[in-house]
């Protein structure tokens, strides 16, 4: 992987303060942006799938009970 020699220099950094070698730090990167991606796909899947005037009154009900 290339990266620009100050971003390079900061991540070594961030993984020494961390305690951990910097291929453990990409792997927790990588893994934290999968989780990201895969959480966002799942609720679009989800959206697409569901009634928006029942969301809509769902979204109502959380206002009315929030807003006391």
């Amino acid at each position: 992987m290339r990266l620009p020699d100050e971003q390079h220099s900061r991540l070594k950094d961030l993984a020494a303060h961390k305690h951990q070698s910097l291929n453990k730090l990409f792997e927790e990167i990588s893994t934290r942006m999968i989780v990201e991606f895969d959480t966002e796909t799942r609720f679009k899947t989800l959206a697409a799938q569901g009634d928006v005037k029942e969301g809509l009154a769902l979204l109502d009900k959380l206002d009315v009970h929030f807003n006391k």
